[in-house]
């Protein structure tokens, strides 16, 4: 059974019961059943019609759910509702569901877990990961979503902040993950871009597309990953860079600057350099005190620290990197970068296998190991 198909179909089948009556929390369930009855069906029956089956074995479920739940004369109205088996609407529905779940009714924090969680297809592991939040604490939070939700009427959508978010944690996930929803989430965005005349939605789309464009590049055969100073820049697509900086200048025109412009403005430097030794740090350095002021994160300092240890000096990211949480994701991998380039590989080698221990995926695990063992491997001669 074609795994891509049913991911791409599910969002529409969920919003279709939500539009018929059925309750978020109530629908993501009967969702789940019929694809698990897909699972079971369609590799020696497939349908003809694999939306209007999951649609009509979605809405009996549902229906199966509210029978045990309901009076006799609820659960008569409700099989008079059913909907006949058939081709269902061909519309593309994801993004609609986007704007439903960043419900009002919601916090934009329980907002973005729901939504990576019911249509970005993440895990409660990977959204936690996104958030720097133990796995316990974000199933609780989506769980808390789920009942805040449950039974209320979803003819109030989101704001384009809550949905922005959310395509960036889904790109996010796509692009350094284990799910590739990249193209998913940057599909997406161009549909709300088209929709909505938004600085932010522009500034999130350019910054999508100038990371994108060097994604062919950030492997080598084997799988092993390439920072991005070692990169083949010969790789990169140029014709999704100069779309991505185009956007972008237009968006920074409008003098109403977001992290997400400010994020693709350092992503556009970066593309804009012939080679990683061209790279205008002095300006990523600039770019990143905007994104602080602008969002205070943690993660936007850390980032901030290697910059300005390329264009100070390796102890003047350190000293920066001093002022930080240690228990930051790649708080060590920083750490053990910088001290390699101030010239004490053996506390290098000590942070990068202690970064390894707490990489988020397996290629940047092996990538650090890689780094420890090369440090140790010359001490020894």
């Amino acid at each position: 059974m074609d795994e891509a198909l049913v991911r791409s179909l599910t969002p529409g089948v969920l919003t279709i019961l939500v539009r018929r009556g059925a309750d978020f929390a109530a629908a993501e369930d009967a969702v789940q059943d019929a694809l698990i009855e897909a699972f079971r069906v369609w590799p020696s029956a497939p349908p003809r019609d694999p939306k209007g089956w999951l649609v009509t074995v979605a809405w009996r479920k549902f229906l199966d759910q509210a029978r045990a739940d309901s009076a006799r004369r609820r659960r008569e109205d409700l099989v008079e509702d059913e909907p006949p088996p058939g081709p269902a609407p061909g519309v593309d529905d994801t993004l609609q569901l986007y704007f439903l779940c960043a419900h009002p009714s919601l916090t934009p924090s329980s907002a973005v877990a729901l939504t990576l969680r019911a249509v970005g297809g993440l895990t409660t592991r990977q959204i936690a990961r996104a958030y720097l939040v133990p796995e316990a604490t974000m199933a609780q939070r989506i769980s808390r979503a789920k009942r805040t939700v449950s039974g209320v009427r979803f003819d109030r959508p989101g704001d384009v902040a809550t949905v922005l978010r959310v395509l960036y944690l889904v790109f996010n996930e796509g692009y350094s993950g284990d799910i590739d929803l990249a193209a998913e989430a940057i599909r997406l965005t161009r549909q709300l871009a088209a929709a909505i005349d938004h600085p932010e939605v522009a500034g999130l789309l350019a910054l999508m597309l100038l990371h994108h464009a060097r994604r062919a590049s950030r492997t080598a055969p084997d799988g092993s990953l390439v920072p991005l100073a070692e990169q083949d820049r010969g790789r990169w697509d140029t014709r999704m860079i100069a779309e991505g900086i185009g956007i972008l200048q237009a968006a920074l025109a409008r003098d109403r600057l977001g992290e997400f412009q400010a994020q693709a403005a350092v992503a556009a430097l970066h593309a804009d350099a012939p080679t990683a030794g061209e790279t205008d740090w002095v300006q990523i350095v600039e770019w990143y005190d905007e994104l602080a002021r602008l969002t205070d994160s943690p993660v936007v300092r850390l980032n901030r620290a290697v910059a300005l240890g390329e264009a100070d000096g390796p102890r003047a990211g350190l000293a920066a990197l001093a002022a930080l949480d240690d228990s930051l994701p790649r708080y060590a991998a920083v750490a053990a970068y910088l001290h390699e380039r101030d010239g004490d590989p053996d506390t290098a080698a000590r942070l990068y296998t202690e970064a390894a221990r707490t990489a988020p995926n397996l290629a940047e695990r092996d990538y650090l190991t890689r780094q420890a063992a090369r440090l140790n491997a010359a001490r020894r001669r």
